[in-house]
């Protein structure tokens, strides 16, 4: 077919191929777990975690990783690096995800709320573990005494007990810790600083976790319920200690 002037299609144009969507398919499948992963590499980092593989290590302390991120992320520990600022307020992060969530403090935004009891989270890593409360699973073994836990980290944590790791320095006072939480509580020690205040009292917290749990007293939530009595509690360790009355 020509057109007029004697050129052809082919000639006076070029065929524009339409932009094709990104793709959703998640091909890489393990074969462990059933998990389905958009990218190989993503999916050899999942499987490190059944393997218990952590091929990413720390000069500094000889702390193991799973995948690269997590030893870049670890590392800012010991180089005291906070490369993400806060434009509100200007305090400075280790990691993007917690500036994230700092951030939430400002706005007051929770967008991620749990559908059995309707208690919303800041970040869905946050829903996640929530949700283990509910469901009592218990996902996360310990290979040295066989003790489970609902979270990754506190069985990291649990881990320090067998191998007495202290990885986290504080550069202030040289102090060891077995926790990353524990050192940011005691950094606090040295700065007093409780930037997390309650908008009913203007009290103010050094934690968040603080914070969530002294607003139970303004809301009347209690939401740890004991499933052998019904009787409920405004903290996991008040349950904690109410079921040993069962026992």
């Amino acid at each position: 077919m020509c057109w007029e002037g004697g050129q052809s299609l082919s000639q006076s144009s070029e065929l524009v191929v339409p932009e094709q969507p990104p793709s959703r398919e998640k091909p890489f499948r393990c074969l462990e777990c059933g998990k389905s992963f958009r990218k190989s590499t993503k999916l050899l980092t999942h499987q490190h975690i059944h393997t218990g593989e952590r091929p990413y290590s720390c000069r500094e302390c000889g702390k193991s990783f799973r995948d690269s991120s997590s030893l870049i992320k670890h590392k800012r520990i010991h180089t005291g690096e906070l490369p993400y600022p806060c434009q509100e307020c200007g305090k400075s992060f280790r990691n993007s995800s917690n500036l994230i969530r700092h951030q939430q403090m400002h706005t007051g935004e929770l967008p991620y709320p749990c559908q059995e009891c309707g208690k919303s989270f800041r970040d869905n890593s946050n829903l996640i573990r929530h949700q283990h409360i509910h469901t009592g699973e218990r996902p996360y073994t310990c290979r040295e005494c066989g003790k489970s836990f609902r979270y990754s980290s506190n069985l990291l944590t649990h881990q320090h007990i067998h191998t007495r790791e202290r990885p986290y320095k504080c550069l202030e006072c040289g102090k060891r810790f077995q926790r990353s939480s524990s050192l940011l509580r005691h950094e606090q020690t040295h700065t007093d600083e409780r930037p997390f205040r309650c908008t009913d009292c203007g009290k103010g917290f050094n934690q968040s976790g603080n914070l969530v749990r002294h607003q139970r007293i303004h809301t009347g939530e209690r939401p740890y319920k004991c499933g052998e009595c019904g009787k409920s509690f405004t903290d996991r360790s008040y349950l904690t200690k109410h079921q040993r009355t069962h026992q």
